[in-house]
């Protein structure tokens, strides 16, 4: 990926982060609270001021590359006082801790403090400005922590659910695995063309694998990754009827992110796939990557159809797939 600036990952940290010395991780209980949720630990007269407003905007705001709004998190505030044994197991809590007796303004992120695959984020400022401006600084940091905490609770279960056939597959063709769980199934398999999907009778969770030779100096534009796509997407992917294929639509232009995880570089591509001549449509994803010897291009891509249901949690789990991804041991 040449002439690119990387944007390193900060979930990617979350291994080194802090953790609460808590006796063994064993002996915690299981985190409460919905995929998708936070609770937000600050007092009233704050949320319903301008740091809220600064804390909704942040966590609240719209899921990118979704056909309709819906929410990144789904929030809950908290008042300090209440902040007990109902909330203290959450999933994932951002905690305000606001004093004048605070010395050093800060953020501190840790995980399994009460909870296993806990992810809490606490916030140490002596008045509301400060922080707000802890806000402003590290805002991208703080949902990308909560995000790949997401993440991981699923790839935690997947492994203990894991249909190995199917990584194994993608292993023998691509030579490094994704682990997806019972459930999805092969819908098609090429050499060069892997299709795995649930389908459930409102709803489709799919992942597509595929690689082709790495012929051009610059691959991975936006204009040659949607090209590739649209090419191998329309050979691999037939829609109900005649004529029909999946594609990427041109109603919004996808987004490109370069991206480092776990010492691999890649190209995050998110925008919303259609059916050509149809009326199917939904929310994708996708990685794109050299192979180990640099000679060709691995793509890794998630998607969803669930025409009937918000899609922000099936496609953050889908999505998670992806990031469970790690090359075979020589």
């Amino acid at each position: 990926m040449k002439n690119t600036s990387t944007v390193i990952l900060f979930a990617a940290m979350l291994a080194s982060l802090v953790s609460c010395k808590t006796g063994g991780k064993a002996l915690l209980p299981n985190v409460s609270g919905k995929a998708g949720e936070v609770a937000v630990v600050i007092d009233k007269e704050n949320w319903e001021g301008s740091l809220g407003t600064e804390v909704k905007g942040l966590l609240a705001r719209d899921c990118e590359y979704l056909p309709q709004r819906e929410p990144l998190y789904s929030l809950v505030n908290v008042s300090p006082s209440a902040f007990a044994d109902l909330f203290k197991y959450h999933r994932n809590i951002v905690m305000f801790n606001i004093a004048p007796d605070v010395e050093k303004q800060e953020i501190v992120y840790r995980t399994d403090v009460w909870a296993k695959t806990q992810c809490l984020i606490q916030i140490n400022a002596s008045c509301a400005d400060s922080a707000s401006v802890l806000l402003e600084r590290n805002g991208e940091n703080i949902a990308e922590a909560i995000e790949q905490a997401e993440r991981n609770r699923v790839i935690i279960n997947t492994l203990q659910y894991e249909e190995t056939k199917l990584g194994d597959e993608i292993a023998k063709m691509i030579g490094g695995r994704i682990h997806i769980p019972v459930g999805y199934n092969f819908k098609k398999v090429t050499d060069n063309f892997i299709w795995i999907a649930d389908e459930k009778q409102y709803s489709t969770q799919g992942i597509f694998v595929y690689r082709c030779p790495a012929e051009d100096e610059d691959p991975f534009t936006l204009e040659k990754i949607v090209a590739r796509r649209n090419e191998v997407l329309k050979n691999n992917v037939p829609g109900m009827f005649e004529n029909t294929y999946m594609t990427t639509s041109e109603y919004v232009v996808p987004g490109v992110r370069f991206l480092k995880y776990k010492g691999r570089d890649f190209v995050e591509t998110r925008g919303l796939w259609e059916v050509k001549n149809d009326f199917m449509g939904g929310p994708f994803v996708s990685h794109s990557f050299y192979s180990k010897d640099g000679k060709e291009i691995i793509v890794l891509e998630a998607w969803v159809y669930a025409a009937k249901f918000d899609k922000r949690q099936f496609m953050r789990q889908t999505e998670s797939f992806l990031y469970s991804f790690e090359w075979d041991k020589e």
